[in-house]
């Protein structure tokens, strides 16, 4: 059941992965498209520097899950590397729960931009005049899905853990390559 849950979870993100990779190839065909027009004398088609920010930012929020899933986030891991194996899982699942907390916060305090622009009907005080609520959703909504990746992966990790599942248990909550020293 973990397992099944434990790809269900990769594969969902490995999926968004791929849509996020092919929202950014889209957006720099967008970008060039715009600045040859513009370098031609052909006009612009306007906006691409407005969406290209709506789509950095909803790259970063969802892309965050992602790379969390890969165990792709930075950690700075002196002291792990100088512990023995239930060390190192202490350290792990610590690690996961911090960052499960931090998502989680970040996701609650997210939610009052979006209900202050839904509230207000705010637009861009651009030509373009995109309702705001609009990147801001899929903003707030890549915070959401971050927040449920963190925790379902830090119960996935102390299951993992519990059940003596060691080598699971690294590949879902250990860093990514050890590094000795």
């Amino acid at each position: 059941m973990i397992d099944r849950i434990h790809d269900a979870l990769r594969r969902a993100n490995g999926a968004i992965a791929i849509l996020l990779g092919v929202a950014l190839v889209l957006t720099v065909l967008f970008i060039l498209t715009d600045v040859i027009l513009r370098r031609a004398g052909l006009g612009s088609l306007g906006g691409s520097d407005e969406v290209s920010g709506y789509v950095m930012g909803a790259v970063a929020s969802w892309g965050l899950a992602c790379a969390l899933m890969d165990r792709a986030h930075v950690r700075i891991d002196v002291i792990r590397q100088r512990l023995a194996a239930p060390g190192r899982a202490v350290m792990d699942i610590f690690a996961m729960i911090v960052t499960t907390g931090v998502v989680l916060l970040i996701a609650v305090r997210c939610w009052p931009v979006l209900s202050k622009t839904l509230t207000s009907g705010a637009r861009a005080n651009t030509s373009l005049e995109t309702p705001l609520w609009i990147p801001q959703g899929i903003w707030f909504a890549g915070w959401v899905w971050f927040a449920f990746t963190a925790t379902a992966l830090s119960l996935i990790a102390i299951a993992y853990l519990a059940t003596g599942r060691r080598e699971a248990f690294e590949a879902t909550a250990g860093i990514g390559a050890e590094v000795e020293t």
